[in-house]
């Protein structure tokens, strides 16, 4: 893909305000865009102004999204600095989010993952992402 496209991950969610909170608050994400009763869809797009990417939660009135289908579905984000991994971590737990053991143990010897409101999971590995 060419340079200047930008990623939009998008997900249903019976639990729109839950999610939010988890996402912005937990996370520290910025709401980047917004919109209500659009063909009866409600959404928020959720990251940084500045990275190629957002996450997209949207709830429709008439329709039930459901939980995670497993405890391995994962968005999992490289944070190698110490003190903003620390930080990160933090700043979940003080939002009142609990770490939880992650399916594959993997995850856990150099990260903290943690459930959203509808069960999928975010890992905050601290190390560098290498190809």
């Amino acid at each position: 893909m060419k340079k200047g496209v930008t990623l939009r991950v998008a997900r249903p969610t019976d639990r729109l305000d839950d999610i939010v909170r988890f996402y912005r608050d937990g996370l520290g994400f910025e709401t980047v865009a917004s919109f209500d009763d659009h063909d009866g869809f409600d959404g928020r797009m959720l990251g940084h102004p500045q990275a190629p990417w957002h996450l997209e939660f949207t709830q429709h009135r008439d329709h039930r999204a459901g939980r995670a289908p497993t405890q391995d579905n994962l968005l999992v984000f490289y944070l190698p600095d110490r003190a903003e991994w620390q930080a990160a971590v933090q700043r979940m737990r003080d939002n009142g989010y609990a770490p939880v053991p992650s399916f594959n143990p993997y995850w856990d010897r150099q990260g903290v993952t943690f459930e959203d409101p509808d069960g999928y999971r975010v890992v905050l590995q601290n190390m560098a992402w290498v190809k």
